[in-house]
């Protein structure tokens, strides 16, 4: 009996202890959170200042070409800056004698290979550029053209009045430049040729700053310059609903989580994009992260999942298309002295996987090529604070969307007889 009493008392012991060690790491890992949740915050609340000033600085520098490309310089930030420059007529999208293409309806004025012809182009500066293959009709006056290489073009009638000389101050263009005029070119002719109606359709547009235009809300009417009342106008869509909300995440780590108000979204939306991961990845370091394996709340990976399976129950009829954010200067500069965050294609990889998986189509922003802020020449022309657009900016991202969602229409309705026959 003794005996028996003696192993019941060690069991009780052995029990008490394992429950002790178990209370004191469960006991642990709550203090380690608390403590992790109080840095954070206050990790968050720095991060959101730095990005603040270096908004303000990049904005003001955006009207100095000169100090623009010098302080991007300093940071090896500045693409890949090509040793050509461009004027500042180019920087109003290739506006000819006050008429500017962006703003042309028709989409009719060709470029990049093709004929201008009957123009009077005047009063502008060309540096530094290369323009070849194309065929100038009209009359070119009062121009000056400085350290051009113009070759395989045909110029007729009146060539005037105009100053061959070295360079003068015009601002550096790289890649990204150049590919957002290309790409807005192919945006601007897909969305003149398209059949696609949707002004019976409800398009409903959750996301943050960048999708609530709040970088504009000092000026007068300034969310008619935002991307989603543009997108509107563009594809004569029914209506429009913007749901951005400036400083919000796609994660709970940060504020006004999407994954935690997409159920503002109207029930009768027909067409439901989701644009974030910007704000994400201005805080979130690997453990904010998460992974596509455990997917738990709080991080990127558990909470996008949330969003993307909770939007494709609660709205089973809307086509729900997910858009990766804009490569932004902001989150490399703010890399430099956070080395836990992480690079932006963290977050896209994730959101091209889950979107695979939901089989919810992606419009791919950050692989592009477009409004890429590394570039000087985007900044001082789209994006003066290195992560917003102004009106232009906004424009050109309404266009890409546009032309984006109406691929996305014309893929589903050329498939749809294919899945009729089966």
């Amino acid at each position: 009996m003794n005996k028996v009493n003696r192993f019941l008392l060690m069991l009780i012991a052995m029990t008490a202890i394992m429950l002790m060690a178990v209370g004191i790491d469960k006991g642990m890992k709550f203090y380690e959170h608390k403590k992790w949740e109080s840095e954070r915050e206050v990790y968050y609340e720095e991060a959101r200042a730095d990005i603040a000033k270096m908004q303000a600085t990049l904005q003001t520098l955006s009207e100095d070409q000169e100090a623009l490309v010098s302080y991007l310089e300093e940071y090896e930030l500045n693409g890949q800056a090509s040793d050509n420059s461009i004027s500042e007529n180019m920087a109003e999208v290739l506006d000819v004698s006050g008429n500017s293409v962006s703003d042309n309806n028709a989409y009719s004025d060709q470029f990049f290979g093709n004929q201008v012809s009957g123009n009077d182009v005047s009063g502008n500066s060309i540096s530094g550029n290369q323009i070849s293959g194309n065929e100038i009709d009209g009359q070119v006056s009062g121009n000056e053209v400085s350290g051009n290489q113009i070759s395989g073009n045909g110029l007729e009638n009146t060539v005037s009045g105009n100053s061959v000389s070295g360079n003068s101050l015009q601002k550096e263009i790289c890649a990204s430049y150049e590919e957002t005029i290309r790409i807005n070119y192919g945006d601007k002719k897909i969305i003149a040729e398209s059949t696609i109606d949707f002004s019976d359709k409800k398009i409903a547009c959750l996301g943050d700053s960048i999708t609530a235009a709040t970088n504009l809300e000092g000026q007068e009417d300034y969310l008619k310059m935002s991307y989603p009342y543009q997108l509107g106008k563009v594809l004569n869509a029914g209506e429009v609903v913007n749901l951005g909300i400036g400083g919000s995440s796609i994660g709970r780590y940060w504020d006004n989580a999407f994954v935690d108000r997409y159920k503002e979204i109207p029930e009768d939306s027909d067409i439901i994009i989701v644009m974030g991961g910007t704000n994400d990845g201005f805080c979130a370091s690997e453990k904010e992260l998460g992974s596509l394996e455990e997917r738990e709340k709080r991080t990127f990976a558990g909470d996008l999942d949330e969003l993307l399976k909770g939007l494709k129950k609660d709205y089973p009829n809307a086509e729900i298309v997910l858009v990766t954010p804009l490569p932004n200067i902001l989150h490399d500069m703010l890399r430099r002295d956070r080395k836990d965050l992480l690079p932006q294609s963290s977050f896209v990889a994730i959101m091209k996987q889950l979107s695979e998986e939901y089989e919810i189509p992606v419009i791919d922003l950050y692989g592009s090529g477009i409004l890429d802020s590394h570039d000087a020449a985007v900044i001082h022309s789209f994006i003066p604070d290195g992560v917003h657009g102004n009106e232009m900016g906004y424009r050109y991202l309404a266009e890409h969307i546009a032309a984006e969602l109406i691929k996305i229409e014309q893929s589903e309705s050329e498939n749809e007889p294919e899945m009729n026959q089966k």
